[in-house]
C-alpha cells in the first residue's frame, strides 16, 4: 500500500482510490463492489480506514461482499450498501426522498445510506406514486420549503414531474429499472424524465441513488457554505 499526500490516492496492486476527493469538492469516492472480489474490497475499506477520517461509502456489494466486509464493522449496513466513518457536519437544509414504488427501494436505501454517510439529514417518504396519486397528495404537506427532493422512480417516471408542478424544492430524479412492458430497464423512465413539462428537474442515470446523493451533497455544500 502507498499513500501519498502529494498524489492524494490510495495506491494498490488493484486499485488507485481517490482519497483527495473529499476534500477537493466535498463528495468521496465510493467502492463500487461489483467487478471487485470480495477480498479487494475489504483492503481497501481497511486501508482507507488506517490512511483518512473521510466517510467511507461501499454500493452494489452483494452477499459474498457484505459477509467479508462485516469484519470491518460498519456504521451502516442497509441493502447493498454499506458505509463507515460518517462526516461530523450539520447542515442547514435537509434532504427528502420520495419514492414511486416499494420496489424502487434499493435504490432509496442507496441514496440515503449515502447521503448519511456524508453528513446529510434525510427524510423518507415511500410509496407514493400516481397511480395513487391521493398518496403523494397527503405527503406533499410534510416536505420542508427548506428541504432538497430526491424523486426515485420507475414504470414510466410521472412522479418528478408531478412533483416539480406541485413544489417550488429543487428535484433530482432518479429512474429506476422497475417496470412492465416497455420500461427497457429504466430506458423509458429516464427519457420521460428528460421530456417533462414541468420545468428544471435534474436527471441522473438509471437506478443511480449514489450519484443522486452526491448532486444533492453539491448543491446543499453551496447552499451551506
Amino acid at each position: 500500500m502507498n499513500e501519498s499526500s502529494n498524489k492524494h490516492y490510495l495506491d494498490l496492486s488493484h486499485s488507485k482510490f481517490d482519497t483527495g476527493r473529499f476534500t477537493r469538492i466535498g463528495i468521496p469516492e465510493a467502492v463500487y463492489a461489483p467487478g471487485k472480489t470480495p477480498e479487494q474490497c475489504k483492503e481497501i475499506v481497511e486501508n482507507l480506514l488506517l490512511t483518512t477520517k473521510q466517510p467511507i461509502i461501499v454500493t452494489r456489494a452483494d452477499p459474498a461482499h457484505c459477509e467479508v466486509l462485516m469484519d470491518l464493522n460498519p456504521t451502516s449496513f442497509v441493502g447493498q450498501t454499506l458505509t463507515w466513518a460518517h462526516a461530523n457536519k450539520k447542515l442547514l437544509h435537509e434532504i427528502t426522498i420520495i419514492s414511486g414504488g416499494t420496489a424502487d427501494q434499493f435504490v432509496v436505501e442507496e441514496c440515503r445510506s449515502s447521503l448519511v454517510a456524508m453528513g446529510g439529514e434525510v427524510k423518507v417518504l415511500n410509496d407514493v406514486g400516481v397511480a395513487g396519486i391521493h398518496r403523494l397528495l397527503d405527503v406533499v404537506p410534510q416536505i420542508s420549503e427548506k428541504s432538497l427532493v430526491v424523486a426515485v422512480a420507475g414504470m414510466e417516471a410521472s412522479l418528478p414531474t408531478v412533483l416539480a408542478g406541485l413544489i417550488p424544492n429543487p428535484i433530482i430524479a432518479v429512474p429506476t429499472s422497475t417496470g412492465y412492458g416497455a420500461s427497457l430497464d429504466g430506458v423509458t423512465a429516464s427519457l420521460s424524465i428528460l421530456s417533462s413539462c414541468s420545468p428544471g428537474i435534474n436527471l441522473v442515470g438509471i437506478d443511480n441513488g449514489y450519484g443522486a446523493a452526491c448532486a444533492a451533497m453539491r448543491i446543499l455544500n453551496l447552499l451551506d457554505e
